[in-house]
């Protein structure tokens, strides 16, 4: 899952490329591809593949069924430094894989494509991708390109609706704060909210011998910050009106947001250091148990709650909650925003000399006996088939529970995630066994609180402008203005002083250029809409 976080400030990456890509799908005796039979013609296939996500060598027990009933070898290309600087500096030679993953939110997909290094998919899909058709749906045409054509399948596409944002707060003192409310799965009006924050703060002054915090912030994670308060007041990517769209600042609502904010920093409830907050120092205030909230994904505070049980036992822990900003309807709630179509972008180069196995290949792993492969493993090792059902063993749930990453490596298992759909198979158990089949406390819990607060960004993702163009750079600009001000109207001394900032916030980003990065924003949205009919 997953899951990038934007910083307030923006980075620039330096990398160097180091080594090169070798290219070409091989077919016959050459000495690269000789150890590798095709299951039903007996031909050699050796795929090579640029995955951004891994560089590990195809040798685990998945990795060898795979090939076994494919016919097809995949020579993982390692992305050695920034994959992304890699997939440029591969783009400007044409020195790239066979297949190629990228993150399909960036730009660069759309460079591979208008470069022509992304071959259109659509006959290939036609004659060997029968359970492409019907597992991605109508997701294949929402991934087309502007010309019509698919020229990349997605991973991670369909709808998922596990919780994402929420209030995390420490269970064994909202107890005693909230009572059965604790643990009943309703929701918490902004009022309850900041009265839960003020008692907090006025029955635990101090707490091992540190002044407490009824709410901190995680300076880095501006998607579990800002994305949690939107989601309290209901706010989406833009602000629609009518069908044509704004800067979500420019909702009624998001000032709204803003000064509830305000109000939290005014009333001493939000930490004042909050700003300076990376990572380490945020799990350090939550995991020493003097912080009662923090606004983010309910994953990320993991760590947090394993010192906090060590320390003050299991109700110690911290879980998320849904808060309802006053006159929104809790039904509205946009806590938890995602894709349906998916975190990557898997496409075939037009170097690849046998585009017809690399369809194949990716046809069975779309498939639901490749999604089973990949996510639960080979049958009879990791997985049993009980009673028509799906069921993994103990170990591997054991071991998953242990250490994660170390179980996917070992065994393949969740390590090889391909044109992975959301979602249950056919016979009802979860695509995800690792994270989806025996989910610990933290996400039931989160998933009983924040009920009705899924929404699809789909329509919305990806629609700024192109880099390289003058809006890009006007983007950046506005971009920029928001970044710097944001936490400025968040700590103001005053909710009139907060307004004004607000006010020259809107004013300066006008006068960058807003308007004309909203005009491509609207002819983006006005094409897709009509792509996707």
């Amino acid at each position: 899952m997953l899951k990038s976080k934007i910083k307030f400030t923006t980075l620039v990456v330096t990398v160097s490329l180091i080594g090169s890509m070798l290219a070409g799908c091989s077919i016959g005796k050459s000495a690269k591809s000789s150890d590798t039979t095709n299951s039903k013609s007996g031909k050699t296939v050796t795929i090579k593949f640029f995955d951004k996500n891994t560089g590990d060598a195809f040798t685990d027990d998945v990795a060898k069924e795979i090939t076994k009933q494919t016919g097809v070898k995949v020579e993982i290309q390692q992305p050695t430094g920034d994959p992304l600087e890699k997939l440029n500096l591969m783009l400007a030679s044409g020195d790239y894989p066979d297949m190629v993953l990228m993150d399909r939110g960036n730009s660069i997909v759309n460079k591979y494509i208008s470069a022509g290094a992304l071959i259109p998919l659509d006959d290939l899909i036609s004659k060997y991708g029968s359970d492409v058709k019907q597992m991605y749906g109508d997701t294949l045409k929402k991934i087309r390109y502007k010309d019509g054509k698919n020229y990349y399948l997605s991973n991670w596409y369909g709808k998922d609706p596990d919780v994402v944002n929420g209030f995390v707060m420490r269970q064994d003192i909202l107890k005693k704060l909230a009572g059965d409310k604790a643990t009943n799965g309703q929701y918490f009006t902004q009022d309850e909210f900041v009265k839960l924050l003020k008692d907090f703060k006025a029955k635990y002054p101090k707490i091992n011998g540190k002044t407490t915090l009824p709410i901190t912030l995680y300076a880095e994670d501006q998607n579990g910050v800002i994305g949690t308060f939107k989601g309290m007041f209901g706010l989406k990517s833009y602000y629609n009106v009518n069908g044509e769209l704004k800067y979500d600042i420019r909702d009624p609502k998001y000032l709204e947001m803003l000064k509830f904010m305000n109000s939290l920093y005014t009333q001493g409830l939000l930490d004042k250091e909050w700003v300076v907050n990376k990572k380490q120092l945020w799990l350090e205030k939550l995991s020493n148990g003097y912080t009662f909230s923090t606004p983010t994904a309910y994953w990320n505070v993991s760590d947090a709650n394993v010192a906090l049980a060590k320390d003050s036992g299991n109700d110690a822990q911290m879980y998320a909650y849904k808060v309802v900003a006053n006159g929104v309807d809790p039904s509205k709630t946009t806590y938890s925003g995602r894709s349906s179509l998916g975190w990557d972008a898997i496409g075939i180069t037009k170097n690849c000399k046998n585009p017809d196995a690399a369809m194949k290949f990716m046809n069975f792993l779309t498939s639901e006996k490749g999604q089973y492969l990949m996510m639960w493993g080979v049958e009879g090792k990791t997985w049993n088939m009980v009673d028509g059902k799906h069921k993994p063993t103990d170990k591997i749930l054991t071991d998953f529970t242990n250490n994660f990453n170390a179980t996917a490596k070992k065994t393949g298992v969740r390590h090889w995630t391909w044109f992975i759909k959301n979602g249950l198979g056919s016979d009802g158990t979860p695509y995800d066994m690792a994270t989806k089949y025996k989910k610990d406390k933290a996400q039931v819990v989160a998933n009983k609180n924040l009920t009705n607060t899924y929404w699809d960004t789909s329509e919305y993702d990806n629609l700024i402008p192109a880099s390289g163009t003058p809006e890009a750079l006007i983007y950046q600009k506005v971009t920029d203005i928001f970044n710097k001000a944001f936490p400025k109207i968040v700590d103001a001394p005053s909710q009139a002083k907060a307004v004004a900032l607000y006010n020259k916030m809107i004013s300066d980003m006008d006068s960058a250029g807003l308007a004309k990065v909203e005009k491509v924003i609207n002819t983006n949205y006005k094409e897709r809409i009509k792509l996707w009919k």
